[in-house]
């Protein structure tokens, strides 16, 4: 997935909540998706429960998540974090 479908779905700006990653033209928060999914929320309900979205942009954010997941698999988050943050 190149870095422009990124750049067209999902913006970063610390005036909406936070700076925290959202869908590009809402406050909905990207981890939101994630975790209705992982709560088994249907792609139907989604758009049900959020009708700015589009199908489209949740196939995509999936496809990101699939792609996170597959290159950071094998990583230990936590002890990536800790040994950059200097502090291991």
């Amino acid at each position: 997935m190149s870095s422009s479908i990124l750049v067209q779905i999902i913006e970063c700006n610390p005036e909406i909540l936070g700076g925290k990653p959202i869908i590009k033209g809402t406050r909905i928060p990207v981890d939101l998706i994630y975790e209705l999914i992982g709560a088994d929320v249907s792609i139907e309900e989604i758009l049900d429960d959020y009708p700015s979205l589009t199908r489209e942009i949740i196939e995509k954010v999936i496809e990101i998540g699939r792609q996170a997941k597959k290159n950071l698999d094998h990583v230990d988050l936590d002890k990536y974090l800790l040994s950059e943050s200097g502090l291991s």
